[in-house]
């Protein structure tokens, strides 16, 4: 097989190319997120009665997916090291469509843990740790943004990057459909109910705009496309690399550090048998509003039981370790990869197979980011060294 100017086979990047293609008609979390997330608050805040979630048809049959996944010949990969990130994908992808297919049953939930993880020991400690230690002292006075004006902020962020590139794909739209902001492949989707407070607008740009969508542009750039749509386990890097982004911007509210730790409780109380109302008590009692307490308890509960919300805090916690023993974020912006991957993505670059980014983010030209990145990584439990 003749080999490209990127050093891998014509063969290589055809099955590279195929996958990534498939991966990118899987709208995993959409498909597992209710479309009547409003009318389920209402409900439940003025009864206490939570109605039956609803969920979106599945645009294609869960079985005849994993008939079109089976057919990649994702073994007849030559170069090692791209066989490796290729098959860890197609058994992340065959594992989605499981779940999928028993969206909203009782078996989701084991085979979500099986995909984002369990909750250790430590990472519920430091859960724990937050929720005493930090209250909440900013104040909501400043207002907020509604979902157009949310949305005017996000079209004037990705002219942004349009000046870097000006053909760039990136859309944002909102949609009825949604609940609050959320990263589909090249769009932020922003409920049509949304309310941003002002004082969080700039960080949630950098977290979706600036660390999501740059990571797929930059991922869609490369030779190997799967790093567009995201290597096996991408999920927990990319949400700690986006919360770093909120540091570095110096966005990091505690009311939003205290939110990332409610949601990796809730996620364990879900899993030790919990039910919904529990859960939401539960909040409730540590302080949480009842409103956003009923928006972090849907987030676990939805489907069956996404456990998804624990990789936020796993994720940044992991990232401050790699930055605390001398790593760097720059590699972690070619696309969309593990934490654990690196090294199979620094081989990569090494081999000339990966080109530079094509967008650099704009919270890394924050003159300010470096000092609170290290001020941020500097302990083991740098809670007040990483608020705003």
């Amino acid at each position: 097989m003749s080999a490209t100017g990127t050093g891998l086979s014509t063969r290589d990047r055809a099955i590279d190319h195929e996958l990534a293609l498939l991966s990118r008609t899987f709208r995993f979390l959409l498909d597992v997120t209710p479309v009547n997330v409003e009318d389920a608050r209402r409900e439940f805040l003025s009864s206490g009665r939570l109605p039956e979630f609803l969920y979106r048809d599945l645009e294609d049959d869960p079985e005849v997916l994993k008939q079109v996944l089976a057919d990649v010949p994702i073994h007849e990969v030559d170069d090692t090291v791209l066989g490796t990130l290729l098959r860890n994908k197609h058994r992340e992808m065959s594992l989605q469509i499981d779940m999928l297919s028993v969206r909203d049953t009782e078996d989701f939930m084991p085979l979500s843990i099986d995909l984002y993880g369990a909750i250790t020991p430590d990472l519920r400690r430091s859960a724990e740790s937050i929720l005493e230690t930090v209250t909440v002292t900013e104040s909501t006075s400043a207002g907020t943004l509604d979902a157009k004006r949310f949305l005017d902020r996000a079209h004037e962020e990705i002219e942004y990057y349009r000046e870097q590139d000006p053909d760039i794909d990136l859309h944002a739209e909102v949609r009825p459909d949604v609940s609050g902001v959320m990263v589909a492949g090249d769009t932020l989707l922003i409920g049509q109910e949304s309310k941003v407070q002002k004082v969080r607008a700039h960080a949630l740009l950098q977290h979706e705009v600036g660390t999501h969508l740059v990571t797929h542009v930059n991922g869609a750039a490369q030779p190997v496309k799967v790093l567009g749509s995201g290597l096996a386990g991408y999920d927990e890097t990319q949400e700690g690399l986006a919360v770093l982004a909120e540091v570095a911007c110096g966005g990091l509210t505690r009311f939003r550090l205290r939110q990332l730790a409610a949601r990796v409780l809730t996620v364990q109380r879900m899993v030790t048998g919990a039910s919904f109302q529990e859960a939401h008590e539960a909040l409730v009692e540590d302080g949480v509003p009842a409103s956003s307490a009923f928006t972090t308890t849907m987030r676990a509960f939805r489907a069956g039981g996404l456990t998804k919300d624990a990789i936020y805090l796993r994720g940044m916690l992991d990232l401050l370790a790699h930055l605390r023993h001398g790593g760097t974020l720059d590699l972690l912006l070619l696309g969309k990869f593990s934490l654990e991957d690196l090294p199979m993505v620094r081989d990569l670059q090494e081999r000339g197979v990966l080109e530079p980014p094509v967008l650099r983010p704009r919270w890394l030209e924050d003159e300010d980011a470096p000092g609170r990145l290290a001020r941020a990584a500097a302990v083991d439990d740098p809670w007040e060294d990483i608020l705003r």
